[in-house]
């Protein structure tokens, strides 16, 4: 009932979307072809945010040239210069601008930003700084002051989950908002599985091949059946040699990626770093429960409810989870949706730029602490 009276609040109130007229500029140093979190969250907002009277447009790398990310092959960064930069950005005429990566773009968004006195938000999708520490001797700390530095400025840093906000808090980091993810559900469905010629059962993660996804505790577990991984990154290579019994079937999309998600019996997310984990709602929504540590992303989206098994005993979590009603987790996904999701974010983005009314922040509040 809160996400149907906040969604005709939206529609009637001129205040929260200015009559359909409003224009956020996200700014983005992930975007296609990679694969990843963010690149599929502002995908799916952008249509969302349509239904709404929102338009949202993308400053991403397109245009700049680009140079390889040390360590992490097939990864690469823009080298925006401020000029091309301002001229993007006055082109767009955005209402409001929002920065959605720590990124060169990032950093020269919140310049021209700083310089020209507008307001904007900023959200924390990524942990910067485990990822650097795990592939240099870089400590945690001084990436996380980088940060604390970054997000300083804006009006609003968005969190997809309340145990980061409680994380980020701690660490000194202010004016936070709750942003959470969605799912298409129409797309991830259990009656797409196809028939996989492997041993039952078939546990299966799906995410980028790289350390910092902790994927060696997955496929190191004595289980019964097959391990699958769907994705493609840095460590492969390795993880192949190590794990020859372990069935690597690079990245897939969409349908294709859907059909092979509803197929497992269990969805096992050993990440230790994730602020989320969209893939998570994904096997759900496909009616596959998960298998998780109890860490921030596993803990929010799964918590307590008999969707998935938490334990620090990966194996015994994985196991536990074979016993779960497929259905239940169906049901659990139904609740989310990527309406609500830009809801959230446009929310936040009213309020900072002035269109927000006593209403508009009722039903922001409403936001932070409703489901999906």
């Amino acid at each position: 009932m809160k996400w149907q009276w906040l969604s005709q609040m939206i529609r009637k109130q001129g205040a929260a979307v200015a009559a359909g007229s409003m224009k956020v500029l996200v700014a983005t140093d992930a975007w296609h072809p990679q694969v990843n979190g963010v690149v599929r969250t502002l995908g799916a907002m952008a249509p969302a945010a349509a239904k709404l009277g929102a338009t949202i447009e993308f400053l991403s790398p397109e245009g700049f040239p680009t140079f390889q990310l040390p360590t992490y092959p097939g990864l690469r960064l823009a080298l925006p210069r401020g000029r091309k930069i301002a001229e993007r950005i006055d082109a767009a005429k955005p209402d409001a601008i929002h920065i959605a990566t720590e990124g060169p773009i990032g950093f020269a968004v919140r310049a021209y930003c700083r310089r020209r006195g507008r307001p904007f938000t900023t959200s924390y999708t990524t942990r910067f700084p485990e990822y650097i520490s795990a592939r240099s001797p870089i400590p945690e700390s001084l990436v996380y002051a980088i940060l604390r530095w970054f997000h300083g400025r804006a009006s609003v840093t968005m969190v997809a989950t309340p145990s980061l906000m409680r994380e980020l808090s701690a660490r000194g980091f202010g004016h936070l908002g709750m942003w959470t993810r969605g799912v298409d559900v129409e797309l991830f469905r259990p009656d797409r599985a196809i028939g996989l010629s492997l041993p039952r059962p078939i546990f299966m993660t799906v995410g980028r091949v790289a350390v910092e996804k902790n994927l060696q505790a997955f496929l190191s577990l004595d289980l019964p059946g097959s391990k699958v991984v769907i994705g493609e990154g840095p460590a492969k290579a390795k993880l192949k040699r190590d794990f020859p019994d372990a069935k690597f079937l690079g990245p897939l999309e969409n349908g294709t990626l859907a059909a092979h998600l509803a197929a497992a019996d269990v969805f096992v997310f050993p990440s230790r770093t994730d602020t989320f984990g969209i893939v998570q709602l994904e096997a759900l929504a496909s009616g596959v429960p998960i298998a998780a540590f109890p860490v921030t992303g596993p803990k929010d989206v799964v918590g307590v409810q008999p969707i998935g098994v938490l334990n620090e005993d990966l194996r015994h979590a994985c196991l536990g989870a074979l016993q779960l009603n497929r259905d239940a987790c169906r049901k659990f996904a139904l609740d989310y949706s990527w309406e609500n999701s830009a809801r959230q974010f446009l929310g936040h983005v009213c309020n900072v730029i002035g269109r927000g009314d006593r209403e508009l922040e009722r039903a922001t509040s409403l936001v932070e602490t409703a489901p999906g």
